[in-house]
Formats: C-alpha cells, structure tokens, sequence
C-alpha cells in the first residue's frame, strides 16, 4: 500500500496530504484475536495516562501477572488473566503489553471550549481517516503544545483503543472538539484571533514564515489522499507549504504534522 502524503499542487495528482495506510510491514506483525476491541484500551502508555485522567471513567483493568506487577497500585484492582486471554479480548493486532482497560468515552469539548480556555495553539483536521495517523497526531500535538484538536462530526475516526495506543497516552491530555462543519468553525477560529493556516504544497509561503510571530495559530491538515477540500482551504488566512527537495515528493500526514507543530511553537517554547 502506498503512505500518506502532503503532496504539492503542481505535481501530478490530488493535492495537499495524499495517500493510503501506511504498508502492513510498517505496523507490528498482527496476532490472533477475537474481540472486537469496542470500549478498551491496551498498551502501557494508553492505559496508565487513562488511569490517571480523573475525567476517564475506568471500568475494568486486565492485566498479565508481569504486567500488572509493573503498573504497581492503579485506581482499581487489576484482574489477573493470561496473554493468550487477553489476545482474545482485543482485536487483530493489538500489541497491549499485557494490559487492557475498559473505559467509557470522554466527553468531547465543544470549539467554544477550545478558544474560552484560551488554548493558543489547535490542530485542524479535515477529515483525515486514518485511526493510526490520527493517533500519531495526537502524539505529536501532546509533544509541541498544541492543546486542542478539532475534527468533523462525520468522517473522522472514533477515539478508539488503535488511535489511543499510537497516542501514546496522548488523547488525555489533548482536548477533542467536534464540528459538523470545519470551514465554519476557522471562521470561529478566525474571528476568536487564530492565524488559520493550512498545510498544502502549492503554498505560497513556507510554514515557517506563515506561522512566525502568531500569538494564536490553528494548523489545518487535509485528509490522506485528497488534502484540503476547497471550501477548507478557501476558509484559511493562508495555505503554506514544508519546503522539500525535489528527492521527495511528499510526507506522510503525521510526519507533516510533526513539522507543523513544532515550527508554530518554536517562538517562545514551551507554548501556554
């Protein structure tokens, strides 16, 4: 299978973040497994950060002897059950470390939330569907300080256990807002003071310039494959490209993502 990309507008083919998942190889080899991983968590990172959040509400914490033994005392007592067992909770693939939680979701924050608790730096997704590059742009947005990200109602993946593993404990700490329409809500973001930039090859400017010395920055990311829908990108104060040799033509979405957060918190690090 091909990565996902931020392609430019001037090569061949769709513009902005193009591309599919990530090859199978790139991802740990898939084990058996019979559940269908609907409300759990796994992995020691994703579990410990959820038994932490007081806001998570815990019902259930399975554990491996060894694993259990290396969590130490937890909010709720782990019931002990083997590898093989807990391979069967979860679904394909799931690499927990010999830990699973089940948990009921969060509330998610309303865009109103974002900008009243005064978050100066959100990331914008516009329909990237990917649960794996999802959770790695959690990641990195825990990473760079950007404390808030907004995705659409439909057409963006559920939180799941997928999405929490590669956070690595990530969605927490960074607080999710949906919105049924992402080009209304940078107009929000816009008339609340937030430079809204959008990440696209064919920018006129480099990220670096486009971002420097904005007090409030929204970095708005284009689904895998398609990019910016033009009703998104028209709604941007800008579109901004990562400059690139001519070796590569394009980054996968996360990685693209990385490099936009950390350009619009270098000023002034770490951001409030």
């Amino acid at each position: 299978m091909a990565r996902n990309h931020t392609k430019r507008r001037n090569a061949p083919g769709p513009a902005g973040q193009d591309g599919s998942p990530r090859p199978r190889q790139d991802r740990p080899r898939e084990r058996s497994g019979g559940g269908d991983g609907e409300g759990w968590l796994w992995g020691t990172h994703a579990v410990v950060a959820a038994l932490a959040n007081p806001s998570r509400t815990c019902h259930m914490l399975l554990a491996t002897e060894n694993a259990a033994a290396r969590l130490g005392p937890a909010r709720i007592t782990p019931e002990i059950i083997l590898g093989k067992d807990l391979d069967n909770r979860l679904p394909p693939g799931a690499v927990h470390q010999g830990l699973a939680l089940k948990v009921a979701p969060l509330n998610p924050s309303s865009l109103e939330d974002l900008i009243d608790r005064g978050i100066s730096r959100i990331c914008v997704l516009d329909q990237v569907s990917d649960p794996h590059n999802l959770g790695a742009i959690y990641r990195s947005a825990a990473a760079f300080g950007f404390n808030g990200i907004v995705l659409q109602t439909r057409h963006a993946p559920a939180i799941t256990g997928v999405v929490a593993k590669a956070a690595v404990g990530a969605i927490e700490t960074v607080a999710e807002a949906r919105v049924v329409n992402i080009a209304r809500a940078l107009e929000q973001l816009a008339d609340a003071g937030y430079h809204t930039v959008g990440l696209d090859g064919g920018g006129r400017r480099i990220l670096a310039d486009a971002v420097a010395g904005a007090p409030k920055i929204a970095i708005v990311m284009g689904a895998e494959g398609s990019g910016l829908r033009p009703a998104v990108a028209k709604a941007c104060a800008e579109l901004a490209r990562i400059p690139m040799t001519e070796l590569m033509e394009s980054l996968n979405v996360s990685n693209a993502a990385a490099i936009a957060f950390y350009e619009a918190s270098r000023e002034g690090f770490p951001p409030q």
